[in-house]
């Protein structure tokens, strides 16, 4: 591992080096605190933070949480010493530029051969943009999803007044094509949302299929891949990396948003939209006679519905790209090796005769359940395998997720167990640490062990 108790201090060195150019000050008494003071103080916060689940343990393979990057934490932490605010170029002119050259990066990734975007607070925050947007562009139309769609779209449709229509799901999890052509047919949808990864299931919605069903119609499509986006760089349909038809269509949507703090192996507080028609930037214009004063290039802050956004995370972003670029020998080998853990643990689990697998994983999230007759008898030894592989050793534990399902979705994905429930709770795990590849055979073999007792 990076040692970043060598880097760290590299980074401080370097700041107050650059600070000192200005001249010399005395911090204001205020301000000052003792060593002792502060050391007692960090030895509480330190302690109090053991209270966590180890999210960077390869064992680890619950929610999707796992530790930045080291080089993202060096980004972060040097850049937050000046702490920058991105919204207008006087509050930060480095990590503005940063900003643009790494979502130009992404944009390129995607296809795009022109956009407007920019890093945001969250996943949720950019998804808000992208939806307000298409209000702006299609006003008084409905916006579709799909019906395993990350809630944030229902919220956010209430939050900026728009109906919104959730989609069945078909076998694979993906959006009903056929229910959607019928509610596009009925004119009243202005925006369909495409989801690849859901963050369920990890299912690709079909895009290129998507696509040609809302133009047809004259509909928008926005892409929700907050969770799968990077996934583009292994999107070449061999046998460690996924589909490339989805991932290919991006570069004809509308707009598309995608979270760093995913697998992009950033801090939180780290997500991007963009935008292929620039001209959208249009729907931003408002007047601050204080802030875009310093220069005439654009601020970030005229194309973004936040204020004050952190510098630092596009700094973070930043060097770690320069360490672990967006192609498939940067990036893109951390993405492969999630992608073949996630398939070794469904080969193991098809070959198990004490769980089984609920679907095929499309990108690096498992699902699976007890194998068990009926729909109450699922969802108890679900519950009882979440315990017992965190109940023991801690350099033993397994730490797991659990995901609820309908008994219509077991049947029509070919489950064959009695429906004595409305529902049942699965396991769900996700396979997106790199390291966690060599383990999932060890993985695999407790769980069983456990789930027969």
């Amino acid at each position: 591992m990076t040692d970043l108790q060598q880097w760290l201090p590299k980074g401080v060195a370097a700041i107050s080096a650059w600070q000192d150019t200005y001249g010399a000050f005395e911090q204001h008494p205020s301000l000052v605190v003792s060593d002792d003071a502060l050391g007692a103080a960090l030895d509480r916060l330190t302690e109090r933070l053991r209270d966590n689940y180890p999210f960077g343990n390869p064992r680890y393979v619950g929610q999707m949480l796992k530790p930045p990057h080291p080089a993202a934490v060096l980004g972060y932490a040097t850049a937050m010493l000046i702490n920058p605010n991105n919204h207008a170029l006087d509050g930060g002119p480095a990590t503005a530029q940063m900003e643009k050259e790494v979502v130009a990066q992404m944009a390129t990734m995607f296809g795009f051969k022109q956009h407007l975007g920019h890093l945001t607070s969250s996943g949720t925050i950019a998804n808000l943009e992208a939806l307000w947007i298409a209000r702006e562009s299609h006003p008084g139309k409905q916006i579709a999803y799909s019906a395993d769609a990350h809630y944030t779209h229902s919220r956010m449709c209430q939050v900026i007044g728009v109906a919104g229509v959730a989609i069945p799901t078909d076998a694979m999890g993906r959006m009903d094509l056929q229910v959607l052509d019928q509610e596009l047919a009925s004119g009243t949808i202005g925006t369909v949302v495409a989801t690849l990864g859901t963050t369920g299931l990890g299912a690709l919605d079909a895009l290129p299929q998507i696509v040609g069903l809302a133009r047809s119609h004259g509909a928008r499509v926005h892409v929700d891949t907050a969770y799968g986006g990077f996934f583009s760089l292994i999107a070449d349909d061999t046998a460690d990396g996924v589909a490339s038809a989805p991932y290919a269509a991006i570069s004809d949507v509308d707009s598309v948003v995608v979270d760093p703090h995913k697998h992009g192996l950033q801090p939180y507080g780290c997500g991007t939209v963009l935008f292929s028609d620039p001209s959208v930037g249009r729907f931003y214009v408002h007047d601050s006679p204080y802030t875009y004063f310093s220069s005439d290039d654009l601020h970030l802050g005229e194309i973004s519905l936040e204020c004050s956004r952190a510098g630092a995370a596009a700094a973070a972003l930043w060097l770690t790209l320069e360490v672990l670029p967006l192609t498939q020998a940067g990036l893109g080998q951390v993405l492969r090796a999630n992608r073949r853990g996630a398939l070794e643990w469904h080969r193991l689990l098809e070959s198990s005769g004490a769980m089984t697998a609920y679907q095929m994983p499309e990108l690096d999230i498992i699902t699976y359940f007890p194998t068990r007759g009926r729909m109450s008898e699922i969802d108890a030894a679900s519950n009882a395998l979440f315990h017992a592989a965190a109940d023991c050793d801690p350099t033993e534990q397994i730490h797991l997720a659990t995901y609820t399902v309908k008994g219509a979705d077991l049947v029509k994905r070919g489950h064959e167990v009695e429906l004595d429930g409305a529902t049942a709770r699965i396991m769900r795990s996700t396979v997106m640490k790199p390291e966690s590849e060599a383990h999932i055979p060890a993985i695999h073999a407790r769980l069983a062990a456990l789930s027969t007792q």
